[in-house]
Order: C-alpha cells, then structure tokens, then sequence
C-alpha cells in the first residue's frame, strides 16, 4: 500500500517530516501523549471529538485507532499520561457560549494502552478544567473555572484513590474570588493557564500577571515565592502562557500565547527568565521572532506552547521546541542566554479551506519523533532532525 501523499513544507530549516496523519477528517489537534506506540490526541472540540488514539508502531504511516466523543457544549482538549492513567479535561467549548454538559477531569485505565477505560471523574462546578500538569504520583494539578471566582484558578487533584479523584486545594490571585475584599479590576486578564512541578517547586504562566514561582507542600498545596509581569510593558494583555525551567540552571522558559489574529493585541514573546534568587525574578533576554510575512498570512501568529521535558521524553536544559501558529514549529539553543538563537524550523503548507497553518502544541520522545498538532483542520505531523 503506497504511502498517502505527505503535506508539502512553506519552510524547512533542519527538521524534515516523517508522517501525517489528518485524523480521520477530524483535524483540531491540540496536546499530545505518547503511551509506547501509541499517540493520545486531544482535540479543540470542532468536530466533536474529545481524544484521538492513534497507533505509530510506523511513524510514517499513523493510523486512528479509536476517537473518543464529548458531550455537547464541551471539549477534551488536553491530556496529560503517567502511571498508567491518562487524564484529560472537560471544559466549556466553544468558549463563553453556553453550559457545558460535563465540566471536570477525566481519569483514564491506559494499561492497555489502545483501550482508554475511563475510571474516574471529577466534577467542577463551573466551566470546567483547561490544562493540566500530571507526571506521577498522588496529585495533578490544573486550571478551573470554578463557580465563586474570575477567570481560571489553580486546583491541586489527589489522585491516591484514581477512581475517586478528589479537590485537594485551590490557588487563586487575590481578587479573584468573589468574595475577595478587593476584586481584580474589571479590565484585567488575570487567570491561570496551568503550571509545570518539578521537586518542591512550581512554575506557571498566569496571563496578565506573568510568571509565577510557587513552592509545593506535601499535601500538594501551592504557596506563592513571586512572579514577574511584562503587562505594562506589553501594552495590553500578554496572556503569559508557560512557564518552563531549563534543568538546574536557574532560568525558565516562559512563552506568551498569541491568541489575537493577524498580530492584533499585545506584543508576544519568549522570554528567559533568570530564577537564581527565586524572589526576584528577572527578564535577560527574549527568543528572536521569525521573520517573514506571517502578519499577512492570517490566523494567528506568534508563540503558544513548548515542549515540557516530562520524564520519558526528550529532555534537555538547553534546546527548547516551541509551536508558533502561523509560523509552525521553531527550535531555539540557549547555550548563550543572553543571546537565544533559532536552530530549526518547520512550516507545512495548510490544508484545504484553512488560511494557514495553526500548529498548537509539540512532544518530543526520547527517540527524537516530534509530535506537532494543528489546532483548526490539519492534524497531526511526525518530524524529526535532520
């Protein structure tokens, strides 16, 4: 059987593809799980699809195995995998449109890794979970809307009983919470997006407030060290989105999230952020911005997500993959950081009736294959290096 004709490259610079797959015409790929040969595609929620399973036993030829359904008014579009257990969200889709039928997290029996067997739910009483961070062990933590407070939170899941998921702890900005005695103001974009846990520590992105340091207690509970905002700078909302530290180098990588068409709103960047006295982070330097006419292709460009050195992929305190919308997959070397430097790149061309490519979220495996997703129809690219 011949292979089926691959998407053709706008730009290649040392990253070439190995295979593609549109997702059985259900192309609105967001994050991305890797279970052996076996991909967990979560999905933007447009064509009613919550997570794809897709065997990549030949990368060159990825094949859907089973594509798991949402309840009306919701999307599944995260995924997180360890121990066993994938979990994935249940939240509000489209985006402040409506009730969402089912609003919470879900807990996934992945012993068998092409048949998800969901064991466990728990409800969020609100707009449900966005993203979450689970890399083993007795607690995940994500972001919520929650009824009783503005925006997204920060809730901490203890996973001991993963059939009876429970609400362990909440972390919010003050001001969030309703009855707070002194509410954010009206005009701010305070929200959690969600945070990375490594040892005792946490690092997230929290939109208009920025980056964020918190310890982690036993329990599980975050208690904030500091964080630092470029708002002002900005000009508008920056929409800081993760927040990734680079091995024990006392510096994190922190990437806004583009998330107005056609370069409208605020300035967005890649910023590395010097965390050698925790309590006061500090900006050295932002990573280059492509260049090109990707203002005038549409859609949006800029950064969004990295890949987050979880425990059995690729992982490294220095080459850093981040996706940037229009302007595809961007692959930096901080060896020199106070002068990041691009070291390859990949743009597909986009599909049929979509104005430009859109990809979303990337992993990379131990073994070099880099899963990236397009989040509006083109589905899922297998790269490597060249």
């Amino acid at each position: 059987m011949p292979t089926p004709a691959q998407p053709r490259p706008l730009e290649q610079n040392g990253l070439e593809l190995v295979g593609h797959s549109d997702l059985g015409g259900r192309g609105d790929g967001m994050q991305v799980m890797r279970n052996g040969d076996v991909l967990y595609v979560g999905h933007m929620g447009d064509f009613g699809v919550g997570t794809s399973v897709v065997d990549i036993a030949d990368p060159a030829r990825p094949k859907v195995l089973r594509q798991i359904s949402v309840p009306k008014g919701t999307h599944s579009h995260k995924v997180q995998l360890a121990d066993g257990l994938l979990l994935a969200n249940h939240e509000q889709y489209p985006y402040r449109v409506g009730v969402p039928e089912s609003a919470g997290l879900l807990v996934y029996d992945v012993t068998m890794p092409a048949d998800p067997r969901q064991i466990g739910f728990l409800p969020i009483d609100g707009l449900g979970v966005h993203r979450i961070w689970f890399a083993g062990g007795r607690f995940a933590y994500a972001s919520a809307r929650e009824k009783g407070y503005r925006n997204r939170i920060l809730i901490v899941v203890d996973l001991e009983d993963p059939t009876n998921p429970r609400l362990a702890s909440r972390w919010w900005w003050p001001g969030q919470r309703e009855a707070d005695a002194e509410p954010v103001a009206d005009n701010s974009d305070i929200g959690a997006h969600h945070v990375i846990v490594k040892g005792d520590r946490a690092y997230g992105g929290y939109f208009d407030a920025g980056a964020v340091v918190y310890s982690v207690g036993g329990d599980g509970a975050l208690d904030l060290i500091s964080s630092l905002s470029w708002a002002e700078r900005s000009g508008g909302h920056p929409h800081t989105h993760t927040a990734l530290p680079l091995g024990d180098r006392k510096l994190l990588v922190v990437t806004d999230e583009a998330i107005e068409p056609d370069c409208k709103g605020a300035r967005k960047d890649i910023h590395l952020v010097d965390i050698s006295d925790e309590t006061r982070p500090k900006e050295i330097s932002r990573f280059p911005v492509p260049v090109g006419d990707y203002c005038s292709r549409g859609l949006r460009f800029g950064p969004h997500n990295l890949h987050e050195n979880r425990p059995g992929t690729f992982s490294s305190d220095r080459i850093v993959f981040a996706t940037y919308f229009n302007a595809g997959l961007r692959v930096y070397d901080t060896g020199d950081p106070l002068h990041p430097k691009e070291i390859a790149s990949y743009v597909p061309e986009a599909p049929a009736r979509q104005q430009a490519i859109q990809l979303n979220d990337v992993l990379v495996g131990a073994d070099g294959l880099i899963f990236v997703t397009d989040r509006v129809r083109g589905g899922l690219y297998i790269l490597r290096r060249v």
